[in-house]
């Protein structure tokens, strides 16, 4: 078996698989630079991202796979999963070498494998939509953070920039060190460094950032949870299951 080592971008995957035709490799383990370990037994093989290949492969898939394919292809690969990586690249195999509606066949390995990163990048999606909170800074500016499982910042970006048209914002990825600015036009990715105090507080931008009415905001919203709810319909079980624990940081009613 030969190693294949990638710089862990979709480009290099693709590529990857165009190295692995053009080299006739029968059987090969893809693994990402930040995870190689040397091994003086096994043969391997550095992949240098091409566009070129890239688009060939890509170009080769979408002639085998529907466009909802496509796009679990792409989600599952924003999971930044080692095991899904080598998924990726095997099933890409197997859609290329196979007629066509392969990818109908869930008895494959890699076809279940991909299908089932695919409905857990978008569950983590749809969550990040629903769960995440603004806070308006001192220029105007909405502004969040987060640190979802997944890379699911390239896939919320229309869903925001839909329903918050008329404001500017920021959302940024603490675990990814980048994030989405929408300036009214159109959504840039944009990076800076956060000071301690910034990224370990993960459900407030510290005072001296924020615009003067966003804590009495943050008030009236938690006084209007406590008055809506009704204590003798708490069912906490089912709560966590639509709302798990983990999500609770990104929620100010849960910051009572």
């Amino acid at each position: 078996m030969e190693t294949y080592v990638f710089d862990g971008t979709l480009e290099g995957i693709l590529t990857a698989i165009f190295d692995s035709y053009e080299r006739k490799a029968s059987q090969v383990r893809l693994v990402s630079e930040k995870l190689y370990l040397p091994d003086a037994f096994q043969e391997s093989h550095f992949v240098m991202s091409e566009d070129t290949k890239a688009n060939r492969v890509w170009k080769g898939l979408r002639q085998k796979l529907d466009p909802d394919w496509m796009k679990r292809f792409y989600k599952a690969y924003l999971s930044e999963q080692p095991q899904t990586f080598q998924d990726l690249f095997d099933f890409a195999h197997y859609i290329i070498d196979s007629p066509a509606g392969a990818a109908d066949n869930y008895g494959n390995a890699s076809v279940l494998a991909v299908s089932q990163m695919d409905r857990k990048v978008h569950r983590e999606k749809h969550r990040m939509e629903a769960f995440i909170r603004f806070q308006q800074t001192a220029d105007g500016t909405f502004y969040a953070h987060i640190d979802p499982d997944f890379n699911v910042l390239p896939l919320i970006s229309d869903h925001f920039r839909e329903r918050y048209a008329d404001q500017k914002w920021i959302i940024f990825d603490l675990k990814r060190k980048y994030g989405l600015y929408y300036d009214l036009d159109k959504v840039e990715e944009v990076t800076f460094d956060f000071t301690q105090e910034m990224s370990s507080a993960l459900n407030a931008l510290p005072a001296n950032v924020l615009d003067p009415k966003e804590e009495l905001y943050s008030l009236l919203w938690k006084d209007y949870f406590r008055s809506t709810n009704i204590p003798a319909r708490k069912n906490m079980k089912l709560h966590i299951q639509h709302v798990p624990k983990r999500y609770w940081k990104y929620l100010s009613e849960k910051q009572i």
